[in-house]
């Protein structure tokens, strides 16, 4: 038989249970009156737009009928769905780029550290092969102050076996370096090329970033082409 005590402690166990309410603005909880949100998928991340395009076109997650694709930034792309009834969306996917780690900007290198960094991540296009042939000729007492007017310089460079002449360094000079998605086209600008005795060689950035929104646009026709046929999504940068 339940004395007294045993009665209050079950209604109080009563008054402790969790009651959920479903109304109109959602899903109510009776402890604390705490409002329970949707669950939300964890966010899977590839490397490639290859891995992230193969992932909506396989539907393995059963996706809504709705999608939203966000080109971030130049290294980032992303995967929502449309807002739920808390106002949030689900990010299903992300692609982040992995880029090398050997370009440096605004710092002098040796001319062998240039050299390498110019053959392993940048493409052979635009200024390349011209910088490639100035930093492996010039000699090591070749660079000069005199004559520096702030944007050419001139160098002493081996002609021949013996034989040294004198050459103007360009500027500026356009390159493509690896800055983004490895399947869409690396974007070129306009880079200021500097030398000093060493002989060191230097390239700093001269288009105020705006490669940055070229990359981005290259990244969202890529992503229109590779996913034409799926007429529900939408693809913003």
């Amino acid at each position: 038989m339940i004395n007294k005590e045993g009665l209050e402690y079950l209604v109080g166990l009563g008054e402790e249970k969790e009651v959920l309410i479903d109304t109109e603005q959602g899903l109510f909880t009776t402890v604390n009156l705490s409002r329970v949100k949707l669950p939300k998928a964890s966010t899977l991340t590839v490397s490639t737009l290859t891995g992230f395009v193969d992932y909506i076109k396989s539907n393995l997650d059963r996706l809504p009928e709705q999608l939203l694709v966000q080109v971030k930034s130049h290294v980032q792309v992303r995967l929502y769905s449309p807002l739920n009834t808390d106002r949030e969306r689900e990010e299903y996917i992300q692609a982040e780029a992995i880029l090398p780690n050997n370009i440096v900007y605004n710092r002098f290198l040796s001319t062998e550290q240039f050299n390498i960094m110019l053959q392993s991540s940048f493409v052979d296009i635009g200024d390349k092969d011209v910088l490639l042939k100035y930093t492996g000729l010039v000699k090591d007492e070749a660079v000069k102050s005199t004559g520096d007017d702030g944007v050419s310089q001139a160098v002493t460079i081996k002609t021949g076996v013996a034989s040294v002449g004198q050459a103007v360094v360009p500027n500026p000079v356009a390159l493509a370096p690896y800055r983004t998605f490895p399947e869409v086209q690396q974007p070129t600008s306009k880079f200021i090329f500097r030398m000093q005795q060493g002989p060191m060689a230097a390239i700093f950035e001269a288009d105020g970033g705006a490669w940055r929104n070229q990359a981005i646009k290259n990244i969202k026709e890529y992503l229109q082409e590779e996913l034409k046929e799926m007429k529900n999504i939408k693809i913003i940068a």
